[in-house]
C-alpha cells in the first residue's frame, strides 16, 4: 500500500443556490520520502487537495488514506491531533509570529509535539544559524520562508504540506528555498508536497499530479529528479 491515497474524493461547496466542484474524483498515490508536486492554474483545485491532505478541510466522498489510516472519517478533534502531530504547513506568505525571534518561533514547534527537533539547530540546517535572534521584520523574505520551513520541519512531521513556497520570492532565493525542501526529501526521508502552478519545478520532482478543472488530469513520475541547483526557470 502507497504511503498516500487518495481515492474517488470530492470536495463541494454551496454558493448561494449553485454548487461548486472543488475536488472531482480525485484518485492518486504517493510513495513515502516522495518530493511530489501537484501542478496547475488557478482554480484547479489544487489547493483543496492540499487542504484535504492536511486535515484543515474534510473531503464530501472518498477516501484520503495517509499511512495506513483513513483521515476522511476523522473527528474534529482527531483532526486537531493529526494536524498538530503528523503535519508542517509551509504557505506563501510566512506566518511567522512578529513579536518572536526566529529561533522562539520555531520552539513553537516543541510546544505543540513531543519530540520536536531543536530550534538553534533546525535553523542551522536551513543556513540560518546567525539570524536566530533576529525578529521577522529585521528578515527578508526568504529568510521568513525559510524559518517558517524550519518551523514546520522542527516537529519531525509524516508530511510537509506546501502552498506556493516560493510564490512571493525572487528567483535565487526561491531556488534556496527549493533546495531545502528536495534536501528535506532527499536526506531526512520526508515526504514533501509542493503545490504550484509553475510548471517549470516540474523536473525536481519524484512524482507530479496535473491538476485541471478539479480533476487530476495526468500522473507522471522522474525517474531521475533534476537538482534545483541545475534548474533554470
Amino acid at each position: 500500500m502507497a504511503y498516500i491515497e487518495m481515492k474517488h474524493s470530492y470536495k463541494r461547496y454551496q454558493v448561494g443556490e449553485s454548487e461548486i466542484v472543488a475536488n472531482n474524483d480525485i484518485n492518486f498515490a504517493i510513495e513515502k520520502g516522495e518530493l511530489v508536486i501537484i501542478l496547475g492554474s488557478s482554480g484547479a483545485g489544487k489547493s483543496t487537495v492540499l487542504n484535504i491532505l492536511g486535515g484543515m478541510d474534510t473531503n464530501d466522498e472518498g477516501q484520503v488514506i495517509i499511512d495506513g489510516k483513513d483521515i476522511s472519517g476523522y473527528s474534529a478533534k482527531e483532526l486537531t491531533t493529526y494536524r498538530r502531530n503528523d503535519v508542517g504547513f509551509v504557505f506563501q506568505f510566512y506566518n511567522l509570529v512578529p513579536n518572536l525571534t526566529a529561533k522562539e518561533n520555531v520552539e513553537l514547534a516543541s510546544e505543540i509535539v513531543a519530540d520536536a527537533r531543536d530550534a538553534t539547530e533546525t535553523l542551522a540546517d536551513v543556513g540560518l544559524e546567525k539570524r536566530i535572534n533576529n525578529f521577522p521584520a529585521q528578515l527578508s523574505g526568504g529568510e521568513q520562508q525559510r524559518v517558517s520551513i524550519a518551523r514546520a520541519v522542527a516537529k519531525n512531521p509524516k508530511l510537509l504540506l506546501c502552498d506556493e513556497p516560493t510564490g512571493a520570492l525572487d528567483y535565487q532565493t526561491g531556488k534556496q528555498v527549493l533546495k531545502i525542501l528536495q534536501n528535506m526529501s532527499r536526506k531526512e526521508g520526508a515526504t514533501v508536497i509542493i503545490v504550484t502552478h509553475n510548471s517549470a519545478l516540474a523536473p525536481i520532482a519524484d512524482r507530479v499530479i496535473h491538476m485541471h478543472d478539479a480533476r487530476v488530469s495526468s500522473i507522471e513520475l522522474n525517474s531521475h529528479p533534476q537538482d534545483i541547483d541545475t534548474l533554470e526557470y
